[in-house]
């Protein structure tokens, strides 16, 4: 189910349409919210605090480094809203941002943020309670799914910031969000996501050897696509763990290959062109 929130009045026939709420966000002690939730759902979650303010500005530089006129951002995995309170800071009046969450529990912190509910309406900001695939636009998007009449995807979005834990999910879940990041994007739009640094060695210790392959697996996953789409990465040192961000952009036109394909030719990210936005 896909529930969106913040629009600024009621909608008669989306009754899953809710007005901004007036109450405040509940005060101190997010990093222990957030850690709690972690511990309950960490395969969703798949981190123990909030991205830190490092990650957060390497994260949101497509968001900042913009053309003179309107976009839209596509936030997946919110969380308790680090991310998502940096993004309506640095967006213009005009711009969009849709925040994706799959935690009930991180949409009600969200949705009680101040600072998020003062710029929704000028921001035209969505919470959607889902997964990134359950999104309408996601559906519409399937190849040869006809959408019972939905017709072409209606919005693209210019940015992508990705929170998922990809480690934490098997391949081919990746390579299907992936590929669907690519279809949502705009030609020349940009993608960020980050990795925690040393997880291969963690996982097989405290997992096992399955789980361990599986992580080597989606590593080698990522790897492919950012030599296909790649623009670059940032380490930060001061996160807890600490953490890459990972830059990369869509092509200007059609994409020549699935984010799965082993033999991907694709452009070098030295070669990639300055998006047509």
């Amino acid at each position: 189910m896909t529930t969106d929130q913040f629009s600024p009045s009621p909608a008669p026939d989306r009754p899953d349409i809710l007005p901004v709420p007036d109450r405040p966000r509940p005060g101190g002690g997010e990093g222990w919210f957030f850690l709690s939730e972690a511990l309950r759902t960490f395969r969703l979650t798949g981190a123990v605090a909030p991205s830190g303010a490092g990650l957060v500005n390497a994260l949101v530089v497509p968001a900042t480094s913009r053309p003179d006129r309107p976009i839209s951002v596509l936030e997946v995995g919110a969380g308790t809203g680090a991310v998502t309170r940096r993004l309506v800071r640095v967006l213009r009046a005009g711009d969009r941002l849709h925040a994706v969450e799959s935690n009930p529990r991180f949409v009600q912190r969200l949705l009680a943020d101040p600072e998020l509910a003062r710029r929704a309406p000028e921001l035209r900001l969505r919470v959607s309670e889902c997964r990134v695939q359950d999104l309408p636009e996601a559906r519409a998007s399937e190849p040869g799914w006809d959408g019972c009449g939905a017709g072409p995807i209606a919005e693209r979005y210019d940015v992508i910031v990705s929170g998922l834990p990809f480690t934490n999910f098997e391949p081919v879940e990746v390579r299907r969000i992936l590929d669907l990041y690519l279809r949502l994007l705009a030609p020349g739009g940009e993608l960020t996501y980050f990795s925690y640094l040393g997880t291969s060695t963690a996982r097989v210790l405290t997992s096992g050897p399955r789980q361990g392959a599986q992580h080597r697996a989606v590593v080698r996953l990522l790897r492919r696509f950012e030599r296909e789409y790649g623009l670059g990465s940032r380490t930060v040192w001061r996160n807890v763990p600490p953490a890459r961000a990972h830059l990369l952009r869509a092509p200007d036109g059609h994409r020549a290959a699935s984010a799965g394909d082993d033999n991907g030719g694709g452009a070098p990210a030295g070669g990639a062109r300055e998006p047509a936005r």
